[in-house]
C-alpha cells in the first residue's frame, strides 16, 4: 500500500487528520507516519469526535489522542486514573456488556478483577513455562519452511508461513486439535478483522458477526472444558479449569473470554509482528545481512526493533476515573484517551531516527507490547520466541527470501496484513 486512491488528499495539516475515519487507516504508512509526528508537535494531544457505530447506542464525547512515548508510559502506569474496565479498552465507543465479556477478557478489566484473573493464568506464560515449548516451536518452524520450500515462490508469506506458527503453538498449548486450526484461524480473522470487507462484507452486519465467532469460539472451548475436567491432559485448558490457586477457579465465562483472548491476539498480534519483520528485511538488505552475520547475538534486538515498527496493536483505550493533570494537560472524569502505540514507536523524542530500521538499536524502549503496568503483554516472552525462532528458520534456509507489497488490513485497532506475496 503505497499508493495514494485517485481523489485522496494529502495530508498537510493537523486539521486533515481525523483519526476516527476509515480513510485514514487506509492511507499509507507513510502518510499515517506523517500524521501522527503532527499531532505529535502539537502542545496538547489532539481531541477527536467518536466514530458513528450502528451497535454503539449513542454516539459518545470524544476522546484524547496521546501520541507520545511519555504520555502513554504515564497513562499505563496510573491504572487507578486511566482504567480500562468501564465501556472496554478494545473499542472507541462504550459498548453492550456481553460485548466487553466477549472480547478482551483481562483487558477489559481493572484490578481487583484483573490481579485475579492474571494471577490465575499467568503461571502458564512465565519464561520458565515458555522454554518447555521450545522444542514445538523449532519443529513447528521447520515444517513450515519445509511446506514453504514445497509449495515454492510466489506464495502468500501471510497464509504460508506468518499466521501458521502462532496459530499451531496457541493451539497445541490450548489442547485444540489440528482439524480445528482452521476453524479458530477463521474465527481469530473475524473479530479482529470485522471493519475490512474481506471478513465481514456487509457494514450492518458487524455486530452479529462478532457475537457469532464469539460465541463458536465460547462453545469450542466449552466443549473442551468438559473434557479436560474428566480427563485431564497436560495442555492449558485442563490447567485452567482445574486450577485452583488460593482456592480461585475461573468462571465459565472467565474461562470462555480468557480462550478469546488468547487464540484471537496470540495469533493475529504474532502473525503480523512476522510479516512486517519479514518486509522490513526486504526492504532493508544491510540489516538483513548484519543479522545473517551473526544471528544469535543479534536476535534479542532485531525483535524488539521488528515489534517497535510493527506495533501490531495501534492502540487502546483508557477512561480517566478523576480530574488529573498530566504531562501539562489537564484530564477530567469521564474523559476518554486512546493510547497510540504505533505513534509512540515513532517519537523523535525517544527514539534516533525513528523510521529507520536498525537491529542493532539500544536502548529500545518501545511499547509494541503496550505500556508498562499491569495490562503489559502477557504473551510477550512466547510472541519473541516465536519470532526469534521463526526468523532463525527462515534466515538459515531460505537467505534470500524477500517480500513483496504487503496488503493491510482495514482496521483502526490492528496494524494488519493481510495477505503479501514473497519469492526466493
Amino acid at each position: 500500500m503505497t499508493t495514494r486512491p485517485t481523489g485522496r488528499a494529502p495530508i498537510t495539516s493537523v486539521p486533515d487528520i481525523d483519526l476516527s475515519s476509515w480513510d485514514f487507516w487506509a492511507r499509507p504508512d507513510e502518510e499515517r507516519e506523517h500524521a501522527f509526528r503532527l499531532l505529535r508537535d502539537l502542545d496538547t494531544p489532539a481531541f477527536f469526535a467518536e466514530p458513528e457505530i450502528n451497535f454503539a447506542g449513542t454516539r459518545g464525547p470524544g476522546y484524547h489522542a496521546l501520541v507520545r512515548h511519555a504520555d502513554i508510559l504515564e497513562a499505563s502506569r496510573t491504572p487507578e486514573i486511566f482504567c480500562s474496565g468501564d465501556g472496554g479498552a478494545t473499542n472507541i465507543p462504550d459498548l453492550p456488556a456481553e460485548f466487553t465479556e466477549y472480547f478482551g477478557s483481562m483487558i477489559n478489566m481493572d484490578d481487583p478483577r484483573h490481579a485475579r484473573l492474571r494471577r490465575i493464568v499467568s503461571r502458564a506464560f512465565t519464561p520458565r513455562m515458555i522454554r518447555q515449548f521450545e522444542a514445538d516451536v523449532e519443529a513447528a518452524a521447520s515444517r513450515i519452511v519445509d511446506d514453504l520450500l514445497e509449495t515454492g515462490p510466489g506464495c502468500d508469506f501471510v497464509t504460508e508461513v506468518a499466521a501458521k506458527l502462532p496459530l499451531k503453538i496457541i493451539c497445541d498449548m490450548a489442547g485444540i486439535p489440528e482439524k480445528d486450526y482452521g476453524f479458530v484461524f477463521d474465527r481469530s480473522n473475524v473479530i479482529l478483522g470485522a471493519t475490512d470487507p474481506e471478513y465481514v462484507g456487509d457494514p450492518q452486519g458487524i455486530a452479529h458477526a462478532l457475537l457469532t465467532a464469539a460465541m463458536e469460539l465460547q462453545q469450542l472451548v466449552e466443549d473442551l472444558a468438559a473434557h479436560r475436567t474428566e480427563r485431564p491432559t497436560g495442555d492449558l485448558i485442563s490447567s485452567l479449569v482445574n486450577a485452583n490457586i488460593d482456592g480461585e477457579r475461573l468462571t465459565a465465562q472467565e474461562l470462555a473470554s480468557f480462550f478469546i483472548l488468547l487464540v484471537v491476539a496470540g495469533n493475529e498480534t504474532t502473525r503480523n509482528a512476522i510479516s512486517s519483520g519479514m518486509r522490513l528485511l526486504t526492504v532493508n538488505p544491510d540489516q538483513r545481512r548484519l543479522w545473517l552475520e551473526d544471528f544469535e547475538g543479534r536476535a534479542p534486538r532485531a525483535v524488539e526493533e521488528i515489534v517497535r515498527l510493527a506495533a501490531p496493536v495501534n492502540y487502546m483505550r483508557r477512561k480517566v476515573t478523576r480530574d488529573h493533570e498530566m504531562n501539562g494537560t489537564r484530564y477530567r472524569a469521564g474523559e476518554k484517551v486512546l493510547l497510540f502505540y504505533w505513534a509512540a514507536n515513532r517519537d523523535e523524542r525517544v527514539f534516533a531516527d525513528p523510521l529507520r530500521f536498525d537491529i542493532l538499536r539500544d536502548p529500545n524502549p518501545h511499547v509494541g507490547f503496550g505500556g508498562p503496568g499491569p495490562h503489559f503483554c502477557l504473551g510477550a516472552h512466547l510472541a519473541r520466541r516465536e519470532i526469534t525462532v521463526m526468523f532463525r528458520e527462515l534466515l538459515r534456509r531460505v537467505p534470500r527470501i524477500e517480500a513483496g507489497e504487503p496488503e493491510r488490513l482495514l482496521s483502526s485497532f490492528i496494524n494488519g496484513v493481510k495477505h503479501m506475496p514473497c519469492t526466493f
